[in-house]
C-alpha cells in the first residue's frame, strides 16, 4: 500500500489531501516513485484532463511510466533525479499562463522541493495540490551544519555531512523544503539511544 496516515503534529508539519481534477487550461503534474498511482487515479477521474497535462515523472526504482505514457499527456519527462529535472520544472513554471493547475505527488522530499519552485514562480502553496504516496523517508536539515540529508528513515540519525547525532524533529520549513534535525547528545555526547525507524 502506498498511502501512510502520518499523524498529527505540530503546525509546521505539511498535511496532504487526495488530488483531484479541477479546471484549468494547463495541468502540471510531478511525482515521483509510487506518486504515479495518484496521477493515474485523477486521469480516470475526468477523461479529459490529460490532453492538457504535462508530466514530470521521477521513478525512482518503481515501475509506472508505462502506464502514465498510456494515460497519453500532452506532455510527458522521465528523470533519473529531482536534481536532473529541476531545469525541465523551472521552465514549465516560467512559461506558465494562468490557469495552470499544479499536482504534486509521491514522496515528501519531492513535493516539498517541486512546492519550493512553484512559489518562488508565484503559484500560492495554497493553490497547490499535494498527496503523498510511498516512502515516508523525509528530507532533514542538520541545524548546526546547515546540510541537507536524503531520505532520513530512523531517529535520531547521523549527519551526513558534518557527523552529529540528530533528532528528527517535526518542524518543517517551506523554504527550504526540510525537516530539521537537532543534536541529540549536545549535553551529554555519546548518550544516543538506539535509532527507531520513522513512524514504529
Amino acid at each position: 500500500m502506498s498511502k501512510f496516515q502520518f499523524p498529527e503534529s505540530i503546525k509546521s508539519r505539511p498535511v496532504y489531501g487526495t488530488l483531484e481534477p479541477r479546471p484549468g487550461k494547463a495541468h502540471l503534474f510531478v511525482a515521483d516513485a509510487e506518486g504515479a498511482e495518484a496521477i493515474i487515479e485523477v486521469a480516470a477521474r475526468d477523461a479529459g484532463l490529460m490532453a492538457k497535462a504535462h508530466i514530470i515523472y521521477i521513478p525512482k526504482g518503481a515501475d509506472f511510466a508505462d502506464k502514465l505514457h498510456a494515460l497519453n499527456p500532452a506532455q510527458f519527462y522521465e528523470g533519473p533525479t529531482y536534481a536532473a529535472s529541476v531545469q525541465r520544472l523551472r521552465h514549465v513554471l516560467e512559461n506558465a499562463h494562468q490557469g495552470l493547475q499544479v499536482y504534486l505527488t509521491g514522496t515528501e522530499g519531492l513535493m516539498g522541493q517541486a512546492q519550493n519552485e512553484a512559489m518562488q514562480a508565484g503559484i500560492p502553496h495554497t493553490a497547490i495540490q499535494t498527496e503523498h504516496r510511498g516512502s515516508v523517508a523525509r528530507r532533514m536539515q542538520c541545524v548546526h551544519c546547515k546540510g541537507i540529508t536524503e531520505d532520513v528513515m530512523t531517529d535520531p540519525f547521523v549527519c551526513s555531512h558534518c557527523g552529529l547525532n540528530l533528532f528528527v524533529r517535526d518542524h518543517y520549513s517551506r523554504r527550504l523544503a526540510a525537516y530539521q534535525g537537532v543534536c541529540i547528545d549536545a549535553e551529554d555526547p555519546g548518550n544516543v539511544p538506539e535509532p527507531v525507524e520513522l513512524y514504529k
